[in-house]
């Protein structure tokens, strides 16, 4: 399955950091719908225009360890799976937030065609602009 790691070290508290992961302003086109809270059990719902037609991606909190670990999995979408997790460990003065997506596209080669082509950069790009927000954001309160 593909997957995808992110890095952001962060100079703020990973409390604060952590808090901003669930912050639905934090998200950023093309995200314009976002319902639901960042909660363990709890369902949140992401909705975005891909290739000219509306999506939704549903995902369940899985795991929330306050101020270390949120995971995520798709129950309702696109994918035939997405797993997110948010790892936010200390660092040298301040945070080291890490991001590993894990999804697996339907549609056998096809799919993994797609993957490489749009799924892989749209999903880094995606994360890289939220947590370059998050730390714009964290850093500015620290």
């Amino acid at each position: 399955m593909p997957t995808i790691i992110l890095e952001t070290l962060i100079y703020a508290r990973a409390e604060e950091c952590f808090d901003l992961i669930r912050d639905k302003r934090i998200q950023k086109e093309p995200l314009p719908a976002i319902f639901g809270e960042f909660g363990i059990g709890q369902t949140v719902t992401f909705k975005s225009n891909n290739f000219g037609m509306e999506q939704s991606l549903t995902v369940k909190v899985t795991e929330f360890e306050r101020p270390t670990l949120i995971v995520d999995e798709m129950v309702d979408g696109s994918f035939r799976s997405f797993k997110h997790t948010h790892e936010l460990l200390i660092a040298e003065n301040g945070t080291l937030m890490r991001d590993t997506l894990v999804w697996e596209t339907p549609l056998g080669i096809l799919g993994r065609l797609v993957d490489k082509l749009y799924i892989e950069r749209h999903l880094t790009d995606l994360v890289s602009n939220r947590n370059a927000k998050l730390k714009q954001i964290a850093e500015a309160r620290s």
